[in-house]
C-alpha cells in the first residue's frame, strides 16, 4: 500500500513580523523622555566640558592617561575599572531584585536610542496606523521620499553619536577640526563610521530583536525574580471575562481593545502573563489607564505589582537578598571612594638596567644603573627629591631631584653606588624613596636589588 506523504517545509528561525508601537502618554513615559533627555545630555554634551584647560572626561589611550574631572587615571590604576564594573553588575543585581528590568525599560541605551529613533520616525511617517499604511503600500515616488528623509535623519543621528563616542577617546575639539578639513585618522575613521553603523542598525532595525535575542539579561532575569519582585503585572481577576463595550453580556474591566499590545516595544501580550521579552517599559500602563479612564473605569488594571500582592499576600521590600546586595554594593562603593580619597598623586616604577649589571668605578666603589619611571598623576606639575636606602652607606651618584609636569610621566636615570668593603658580594635588597619636596605626604617607596660583585 503506498503513502502520499505531504512535504512540509519548517523553518528554524521565527519570522519576524515588524512592530509599530502606538504613541503613548501617561505617567511612566514622561519618566521614560526624562531619563532619555538626562542621558543623552550627558553623553553628548560631557564631551564638550572643560576641566583645568582640558577636556573634562577623556580617556586618551594614546597617552595612556584617563581624566575624569579633577581625577587623572593611569594604566596601573585599572582596578578602579574592575571595581566599577563590579558594582554596575551589582547595582543590576539589586534593582532588578527590587522592581525588575528598571534599567532595561528606562535607561538601557537600546531602549534610549530606539525612543528617539520612534520619534523620528513618527514625525515623519506618522503614528502607528500610517506606518502601517505606508509599508503596505506600493512603492513609489511619495514613499522614497518619505522613506529617504526618515533613513537620513537616522544616519545623521547616528553619525553624531558616533562621532560623540570617538571624542570621550581623542579631544572632541581636535577630532572636530579633523573632521571638518577631512583629515581624521584611520581609527578615528573606522570607529565612527562604526559605532553610527551599531546605532542605526540596532535602534533603527533591530529594536527588539536586540532585547530579544542578542541581550542576555532576558534569558537569566528570572533568576534575580521573586515572589516580592515589583513587575508589570495584568490584574486577571479584575480583568477577566474579556468583553468588548458593545457586547450584550457583562464581562470584567478588560475591553480587549488591544492597546497594550499596540504600545509595546516588544510586540507582546502582558495580559498572557509575565514574559521574557518583556522588558519593563511600563508603556502597557500608560495606554491601559488611558483606555480605562475613557470607559469609565477605576485605574491599575494593568500596573507593577508582586506575585505576593497578586495572590492577595504583604510585599516584602527587604528581604534577604535585597539585604545581601546592598549591604555588598555599599560595602565596595565605600572602599572605593575611600581609596580614591587617600590615593596618593604618585606613581614610580623601577626598572634596572640590564646593559650594565654591575660595574667597578674609580675608587672600588661599585654601581648599579636604574630607570625611574615617575608618574605625577596630579593637575600641577610638582618637584621630587630621589633617595635610596638597604645598604650601609650606599648613595645616588648625580642628579637627585626631577620636575615632572601636571599628568605627565618622566624617566631618570639614576646611578647608585656602594663603597667597597659595605657589605659582601651577592643580590642585595635596596628601597627607592620618592617624594615631593613641597608635600611631604606625597611619597613613595619602591623596592628592588643591588648587585656586589
Amino acid at each position: 500500500m503506498k503513502n502520499d506523504l505531504a512535504s512540509v517545509e519548517v523553518s528554524l528561525y521565527e519570522v519576524r513580523h515588524a512592530i509599530h508601537p502606538r504613541a503613548v502618554h501617561g505617567w511612566f513615559a514622561a519618566w521614560r523622555w526624562a531619563l532619555v533627555w538626562a542621558t543623552q545630555l550627558v553623553f553628548y554634551g560631557l564631551a564638550w566640558l572643560e576641566w583645568n584647560g582640558r577636556q573634562a572626561v577623556l580617556f586618551d589611550i594614546a597617552h595612556r592617561t584617563f581624566y575624569i574631572f579633577g581625577l587623572v587615571l593611569w594604566p596601573q590604576d585599572v582596578i578602579y575599572l574592575a571595581v566599577l564594573l563590579i558594582l554596575s553588575a551589582l547595582a543590576l543585581f539589586l534593582f532588578t531584585a527590587v522592581a525588575g528590568r528598571l534599567w532595561c525599560g528606562y535607561a538601557c541605551p537600546q531602549t534610549v536610542y530606539t525612543e528617539i529613533f520612534l520619534w523620528i520616525e513618527r514625525r515623519i511617517e506618522g503614528d502607528r496606523n500610517a506606518r502601517i499604511r505606508l509599508d503596505q503600500a506600493a512603492w513609489s515616488w511619495k514613499k522614497i521620499a518619505v522613506k529617504t528623509a526618515k533613513h537620513s535623519a537616522w544616519i545623521a543621528l547616528a553619525l553624531w553619536t558616533g562621532f560623540t563616542f570617538v571624542g570621550y577617546f581623542t579631544p572632541i575639539r581636535e577630532l572636530a577640526a579633523e573632521v571638518a578639513s577631512r583629515a581624521t585618522g584611520a581609527w578615528e575613521t573606522f570607529w565612527i563610521f562604526f559605532y553610527g553603523f551599531a546605532t542605526y542598525g540596532n535602534a533603527g532595525w533591530m529594536r527588539e530583536q536586540v532585547c530579544k535575542y542578542m541581550c542576555p539579561y532576558a534569558r537569566f532575569q528570572s533568576a534575580m525574580f521573586d515572589a516580592d519582585t515589583l513587575v508589570i503585572t495584568y490584574d486577571r481577576g479584575r480583568g477577566e471575562p474579556r468583553a468588548k463595550l458593545s457586547a450584550a453580556e457583562k464581562g470584567g474591566d478588560c475591553v480587549d481593545c488591544g492597546i497594550c499590545v499596540q504600545v509595546c516595544p516588544t510586540g507582546i501580550d502582558i495580559r498572557n502573563g509575565l514574559q521574557y521579552e518583556c522588558i519593563g517599559c511600563a508603556a502597557c500602563i500608560d495606554g491601559c489607564e488611558q483606555v480605562m479612564d475613557r470607559v469609565g473605569r477605576p485605574r491599575g488594571l494593568i500596573r507593577y505589582s508582586t506575585a505576593r500582592a497578586m495572590a492577595g499576600g504583604s510585599t516584602r521590600i527587604l528581604r534577604p537578598r535585597v539585604l545581601i546586595y546592598a549591604a555588598i554594593l555599599g560595602g565596595i562603593a565605600l572602599a572605593m571612594a575611600a581609596s580614591l580619597l587617600l590615593r596618593v598623586p604618585l606613581k614610580v616604577d623601577v626598572i634596572r638596567d640590564r646593559a650594565a649589571i654591575a660595574r667597578e668605578v674609580e675608587g672600588g666603589a661599585v654601581e648599579n644603573v636604574y630607570r625611574l619611571q615617575i608618574m605625577n598623576t596630579s593637575e600641577r606639575a610638582r618637584r621630587f627629591e630621589i633617595s635610596v636606602s638597604g645598604i650601609p652607606g650606599i648613595e645616588i651618584e648625580g642628579r637627585r631631584e626631577v620636575e615632572v609636569p601636571a599628568a605627565e610621566t618622566r624617566t631618570v636615570p639614576v646611578r647608585v653606588r656602594v663603597s667597597p668593603g659595605a657589605t659582601p658580594p651577592g643580590t642585595h635588597r635596596i628601597e627607592f624613596g620618592v617624594h615631593d619636596e613641597e608635600a611631604e605626604d606625597v611619597r613613595v617607596r619602591e623596592k628592588s636589588v643591588f648587585i656586589l660583585r
